[in-house]
């Protein structure tokens, strides 16, 4: 899960341009959103295409993504279960 975790978070940053970030500076349990990481709606369509395009999976209920995208750890529990690449 480590692993899948880190790769989580290098993908995040690439995909939504967080320059000059580093994985290490995203904590694991860390909110993403609000006080965490503060994405925003834009981000979180990124996030959607960024799980469908590396992971295979697309999200059925788009109201499950507060619960999926609450934290890098919560998401990579979600692929984890849920991945079809």
């Amino acid at each position: 899960m480590e692993e899948l975790i880190n790769k989580l978070k290098l993908e995040i940053i690439d995909a939504l341009n967080l320059d000059g970030m580093t994985p290490e500076e995203i904590e694991d349990e860390a909110p993403l959103f609000g006080e965490g990481l503060g994405l925003d709606s834009i981000d979180a369509l990124e996030l959607i295409v960024l799980m469908e395009k590396n992971y295979g999976i697309k999200l059925a209920n788009p109201a499950d993504g507060k619960k999926i995208f609450s934290s890098v750890k919560t998401m990579a529990e979600y692929i984890a279960a849920n991945r079809s690449k």
